[in-house]
């Protein structure tokens, strides 16, 4: 299985960089097995069944990229360079795991201060990642953080326009609760209360799971064989109630239907034995063509890069040429990419 078996074109005009609004007015590609219909977000109610049950992502995305600056004092007098800086995940002892760049402008002990009150000291490297100490802890840090940090756009929207506080709003889902992502589980962004009543009223439940999705979702494959590439590892946890409400829906017949992957490798993880049970963690899953899924009936996802894990799972649950007409669909039907992008739901024979 190689790296080429998941590639394809994509117009860089249908990389969406803002997101539709309101949100659920976003299109919604359905896909049943062979058949293919063109819809609009709001309308998924009715492509559901009474009894189904939707598993959302509960994370919240911290306002993770920092911007600056270290002070050094040396032979040739006071120098400063501009430092940017990603938080990958927190660490025991109140250290942060971090992108910096440049690395190499940053030595041990070094400080960099991003604002009045907010600063970090570099206290050493694992591998190409920076290991920082901040001045602050628990609600200080998250205040200081709020007014000093921005969204972590993924970097296809970076390199077409910069984070603004737009972004605060949109890059969050309505429901998000627990702090910790440094990406948004985007099909998630679809949904608004309108569409929560909707579904509701439908006869659809909802159960909230977290995983905090890491700047990895992002990183590239670098193997041409698939099967060996290795996934990052993110924190996910199935509450006892979440767990209990997946397992009642499954008994009486529903269909289990996470909205978006990074939930739908979190039930595929703790459900690996057949049965969803409470369950904590780090996953790092790695769904590709030939994967057994074991919780999930359907999934509501964004579209995704080319030659990514993404596009291997999605693969995975449809069916590799299947998938390809499902994108060539998309393409030529103009639906907006990415996430910022329109959603599609996707429902294997079984």
């Amino acid at each position: 299985m190689q790296l080429s078996d998941f590639d394809f074109d994509l117009p860089d005009s249908l990389i969406a960089t803002r997101p539709a609004r309101p949100r659920s007015a976003a299109r919604l590609l359905v896909a049943e097995g062979d058949r293919i219909t063109d819809a609009v977000v709001r309308d998924l109610p009715s492509f559901l069944r009474a009894g189904d049950r939707l598993i959302l992502n509960d994370t919240r995305v911290i306002p993770a990229r920092l911007t600056g600056t270290r002070s050094r004092h040396g032979p040739e007098g006071a120098t400063e360079a501009r430092i940017e800086v990603t938080l990958l995940e927190p660490r025991p002892g109140g250290l942060w795991t971090a992108l910096v760049k440049p690395l190499k402008k940053l030595a041990g002990g070094e400080v960099i201060r991003f604002s009045d009150d907010l600063s970090a000291r570099m206290q050493g490297r694992d591998e190409d990642r920076a290991i920082l100490e901040f001045n602050l802890a628990g609600k200080d840090f998250d205040e200081a953080l709020a007014r000093a940090g921005a969204m972590p756009l993924p970097p296809y929207i970076e390199r077409r326009r910069a984070p603004d506080a737009q972004d605060r709003e949109d890059y969050q889902t309505v429901w998000a609760r627990r702090p910790g992502a440094v990406a948004a589980p985007t099909a998630s962004l679809h949904f608004d209360d309108l569409l929560l009543d909707g579904l509701r009223a439908a006869g659809i439940g909802m159960t909230y799971v977290t995983l905090h999705v890491g700047a990895g979702t992002f990183l590239p494959v670098k193997v041409n064989d698939v099967t060996r590439h290795r996934m990052h590892a993110e924190w996910g946890e199935v509450s006892e109630a979440a767990a209990g409400e997946i397992e009642a829906t499954r008994r009486a017949g529903g269909r289990i239907i996470p909205v978006g992957t990074t939930a739908l490798r979190l039930i595929e993880t703790a459900g690996q034995g057949g049965e969803m049970l409470p369950w904590s963690g780090d996953t790092d899953i790695f769904i590709y063509p030939g994967f057994r899924f074991r919780m999930t009936d359907a999934l509501m996802t964004n579209f995704h890069l080319p030659k990514s894990t993404l596009m291997m799972l999605v693969s995975a649950l449809m069916g590799p040429e299947r998938i390809r007409r499902i994108y060539a669909h998309a393409i030529t039907e103009r639906y907006r990419f990415f996430s910022y992008g329109d959603a599609s739901l996707l429902v294997p024979e079984r």
